[in-house]
Parts: C-alpha cells; structure tokens; sequence
C-alpha cells in the first residue's frame, strides 16, 4: 500500500492561472498615456462618457502609480514638462479642460467628472490635490484662457469641498505675485467660488487652513494695502472679498494691538507713554472709539495674572483699576472725544452699577483726584449722582451707628 502512495504535488515549476478580475495590466508611462489618450479621443467632448470611461479603466490601468500622469492629460491634453508647456514627444488629446468652452457651466460639468473619479478611486484625492497645486506653479506656461478656465475649475471643487484651500500656498510664488498673475488668477478663482457657495464658505474654509489673513499676499510688497486689495477687487466685482479682507486686516491689528498694550502695562511702562501709544495706534489703524474702549479694558484685565481665590479677586481688581486710574482715563477721552463729552457721567455710572468702579474711587475723583481737562463740566454731570452716593453713604453709616 505504501509504494501506491502517491507522491505529494510541489510548487516547484508550476503555473497557477489567475481569475482575469484579479489581474491588473501594467503599463509604462508612454503606454499608460497612450491608453487614455484613446480613450478620451473616442468619448470626445461628452463628459458623462468621459467619466464612465475613466470609471472602468481604472479597473485595468495603475491610477495609483499614474496620477500625475493621468490629471495631466484630463487638464492639459498630454503630459507636462517643468514650467507648463506640454511635451513634444508625448501622445496628446484635443479633448481636455484646456481647450474646452471658457464658460462656468462646462467648468462645473469638468468639476463633476474629478469629482466622480476621486470618489470611486479615493486613492487619487492626495495626488489631485498636488496636482492642483502643481498646476498654479505652472500658470506663466498657460494662456490667458487656459488660466481662466483653471481657475474657474479651482473655485468650483474648493467650494465642493472637493481640494483643501490649503493649495492657494502656490498662489504667494514670489514670481506669480510680482508680475500680477496670482491676483489675476485669483479673481476668478473667488468669482466661481462664491457663485457655487457664498463669501461666509470661503471665510470659513480660509480661516481653517490659516489663510484668512494671508490675501494681501496675493500683491507685490509695494501695494499690499488694504486700500489698493479694495480698489482691485472690488473694481473686479468682489466687494464682499473686499469687506472680508478688510476686516480681516482690522482684527489681526486690533490683535497686535492689545498684545502690546498688555505687554507696556506689565512692564509697568508709564501711564503717559502708554496713553500716547494707544491714540498713535488708534489713528494709524483707524479704529472707532467703541472699539478702542473695548481693546484697553481688555488689555487692562489681561496684563494680570488673576488670584484663584474667588474672595481676593474683587480687591486684586480694584488695586488694578486704581493703579491705572481708569477714570482719569475715561475722563480724558471724554475731553479729547468731543462726541463723547456728554456721555462722561452715563459711562461712569455704567461702569458703577457693573461693579467695575467702586463708590469710594468716584467720590475720590470728585473730591481731588480728577484732571483739568474737562473738569467744570464734568463735575457738573456727576454732581447729582456724587449727592446721591453720599445720602446713600451717609444712611448707611446712621444705620451701622443704630445697629450698635
């Protein structure tokens, strides 16, 4: 029985045929390119036969090892060389987004073929997104035309969400901004963008990548001024892109602003220093009144490390207000602000009955500590409410006195 044992089958020489859905063909580059090349010549300028081709070719074609090579083609119509132009020695397409129709209806319908192939082949999103960012490197090679319609395109899948905004860091190329080809570039760009969403999308998605208060950067250093991005956009049709960036610019000055002002109170720096810092800034930055109130106090209540102790923070806090003679302060301004000289006892008793100024600080600036400026008018304004805080001081002291 032993010598019928038959012998156990070895792998050595054998071939095992492969079930041909699990086969990947493999091409080089030229092949690759010549494959799809075909493709796109044969489904012509229709984009729904255009993204089923891609669609089951990626099935036998390496996409994976091929992206460049592939978003090439579906842009510029072959493979690109550095700089932008295409290859001489390459197979090429007539059916591409370069030489399409410059109109945003095509550009979406483009946008829809990427979009469906990222979406089957999520594999591709990174090397799209280097793709793209490829592409605006390159926009000295391209046309007028040929930017236009990228640029279209751009705004299109950053408003789908389709690409990061992370990608305009191609944008701030120092050769790109000097010769006006990023600002150019980028009024298309937001024009398609916010067509497809709205200014508080493309707020919301520069703000996520850090580039919110980066636009100014899209000009040459000379005219990187809120002014000249004002004129230039808005002149192009993007006043709402204008508004963002100024405001952007107000709050990143504002920001700078308090952080120095914080930093000059806890050197200690003089008062009068100070005081003449915030009115140059103030001017400089063109900031409102309110919103120059608004930065001291908070500045005043920051250059502070406040006690934990929930009962040492009300002294710590007068001791503060008191070291930076906050009504002085409010004194002054209402003197220097003529539209505020009115206003002075209704602050005052604002900022009483908030619990920001005690009794006995008012009644100490009524009595000898207050300033020339403004002194016989603002004396008078606070004369009624000074008698009324001394009947009040006063009855609660004969109570104290009956109490004991």
């Amino acid at each position: 029985m032993s010598n019928q044992k038959q012998q156990k089958p070895t792998l050595t020489g054998q071939r095992f045929k492969t079930r041909k859905r699990d086969e990947k063909e493999r091409f080089d580059p030229t092949l690759f390119q010549e494959s799809i090349v075909q493709g796109l010549n044969q489904s012509g300028s229709d984009l729904e036969a255009v993204a089923k081709f891609l669609d089951s070719t990626g099935g036998k074609l390496d996409y994976r090892r091929y992206a460049e090579t592939l978003f090439d083609i579906l842009v510029a119509g072959g493979m690109l060389a550095p700089g932008g132009t295409l290859s001489d020695d390459m197979t090429r397409t007539e059916f591409c987004l370069f030489t399409a129709p410059e109109d945003l209806e095509t550009m979406q319908a483009y946008a829809q073929v990427f979009n469906k192939l990222i979406r089957r082949y999520k594999y591709l999103e990174k090397g799209f997104e280097d793709e793209i960012k490829k592409l605006l490197l390159f926009l000295k090679g391209f046309t007028e035309s040929e930017r236009n319609k990228l640029a279209m395109l751009t705004g299109i899948l950053l408003a789908n969400g389709n690409i990061s905004a992370s990608i305009l860091n191609s944008l701030y190329n120092e050769n790109l901004v000097k010769e006006g080809v990023s600002a150019a570039f980028a009024v298309k760009l937001f024009k398609s963008w916010i067509h497809e969403k709205d200014i508080n999308s493309v707020a919301g998605s520069l703000r996520k990548v850090g580039m919110d208060n980066r636009l100014m950067e899209l000009f040459p250093a000379n005219k990187r001024s809120c002014e000249h991005f004002s004129k230039y956009f808005t002149d192009a049709g993007l006043k709402e892109l204008s508004d963002f960036a100024r405001n952007q610019q107000s709050i990143g000055a504002r920001k700078e602003l308090q952080k120095e002002l914080q930093e000059q109170m806890a050197r200690g720096d003089p008062q009068k220093e100070i005081i003449a810092f915030t009115k140059e800034e103030m001017k400089k930055a063109n900031l409102s009144e309110q919103a120059m109130i608004n930065i001291i106090w908070t500045s005043v209540m920051s250059s502070v490390e406040w006690n934990k102790k929930e009962e040492l923070v009300c002294e710590q806090a007068i001791k503060l207000l008191k070291q930076y003679s906050l009504l002085l302060k409010i004194q002054e301004y209402c003197y220097d602000n003529i539209h505020f000289m009115k206003a002075f006892q209704k602050i005052v008793v604002l900022l009483y009955k908030a619990d920001v100024l005690s009794e006995e600080a008012i009644l100490k600036w009524y009595n000898d500590a207050h300033v020339t400026k403004g002194k016989s008018v603002f004396l008078e304004q606070m004369k009624k409410f000074v008698e009324w805080l001394k009947s009040a001081e006063e009855e609660s002291e004969s109570e104290e006195e009956e109490t004991d």
